[in-house]
């Protein structure tokens, strides 16, 4: 009884093929296997070799990501004492290989950095992967590596994402990359989901091991853009069914609104109480300012000096140009007025 329910077609093994490296879902085909076991895969660049990881039994349904269209291959079947006696013997190979390579890399001065080395299972192939910050001519360090080894020799040139996928690392969170455990493809991470989140714009803070904005910020930017689409904006006044409100500020996590009534009492709404209110833009609350009738522009300098807003102006005396407003500090900034990680961010230098 117990062999045909392992034999049920709805199973589905985890199998890794690397160590520390992913788990990938394949169709049990009736092999039978437990955790533990080895097992070949049909790849595109050939056959290896895997480890399996976990069984997931008949009804209970694959991680989100795994549908079966993301597989690196096809499972062909368990593993022979000589199919583990092998991958052995590749694992040092790789190895070495990986050593050869560096001391190549070296004599030849190339701008490179070596990851990782994968050997197939049947010696049909040597891929080299590697960083380079541009393209790099390395038609002499291939010619090495086919006279050292002579079979065929792949040289892949990856991102600094992939390295990090490919060699695992801790993240800021504490725990292991989540490009390592379960991510298969990069999804766009921009500095406006930072922004959208109420983040504060530190590059150390928003970077993650490779050195790129951190792939978490687009795991819960869907929530997030929902939110602000039903949400008020703060800063903005509205008219409800208690009152003219301004918004002071709005949680995400919370879902709740907080606002300011006409009576000067700070008061808090969950989202939905929010607009139970049916709240209302009130008038003139995005007027424009009215124009000055003294012939300057908005915002110039008084003959003092200084504008309305309490930013310098005025003439230049050695440019003759008028000086722009200087504001006590930049909407984009925090509470301290220090401009520099936000600069940083955006990617211009800051003096």
């Amino acid at each position: 009884m117990e062999a045909e329910n392992e034999k049920s077609p709805g199973r589905f093994l985890g199998v890794r093929l690397r160590r520390g490296g992913q788990v990938y879902f394949f169709p049990d085909e009736g092999l039978a296997a437990r955790p533990g076991d080895h097992v070949l895969v049909d790849t595109e660049q050939g056959r290896a070799l895997g480890t399996v990881d976990s069984v997931l039994p008949a009804g209970v349904s694959l991680p989100p990501g795994d549908d079966g269209n993301a597989l690196p291959g096809v499972l062909s079947g368990i593993a022979a004492a000589e199919d583990i006696a092998r991958d052995a013997e590749n694992s040092i190979l790789a190895s070495e290989a990986a050593a050869f390579c560096k001391s190549c890399i070296k004599r030849r001065n190339l701008d490179m950095k070596l990851v990782d080395v994968d050997v197939l299972h049947n010696r049909s192939k040597i891929i080299f992967y590697f960083t380079a910050p541009s393209r790099i001519d390395f038609r002499e360090l291939v010619k090495d590596l086919v006279h050292n080894y002579r079979t065929r020799i792949e040289l892949r040139q990856i991102g600094v994402r992939h390295e990090t996928q490919m060699v695992g690392a801790l993240g800021n969170c504490g725990m292991v990359c989540c490009c390592h455990r379960y991510l298969r493809k990069f999804a766009p991470v921009t500095i406006r989901m930072a922004k959208e989140q109420n983040l504060f714009l530190n590059p150390v803070k928003l970077s993650g091991m490779c050195g790129r904005l951190l792939c978490c910020l687009s795991f819960e930017q869907e929530n997030y853009e929902e939110f602000n689409r039903r949400c008020p904006k703060p800063g903005k006044k509205y008219a409800t069914a208690t009152g003219l409100m301004k918004i002071l500020r709005v949680n995400m996590l919370s879902r709740s609104i907080a606002a300011l009534s006409e009576e000067g009492e700070e008061k808090e709404f969950s989202l939905e109480d929010w607009e139970n209110m049916k709240p209302q833009r009130a008038e003139g609350s995005d007027a424009a300012p009215p124009r000055r009738t003294d012939g300057r522009r908005n915002g110039a300098g008084d003959a003092d000096g200084f504008s309305e807003n309490g930013g310098a102006a005025g003439h230049d005396k050695a440019t003759g140009r008028m000086r722009a407003n200087t504001k006590p500090w930049d909407a984009d900034t925090d509470a301290t007025g220090n401009a520099g990680d936000t600069a940083r961010a955006r990617g211009h230098e800051t003096h």
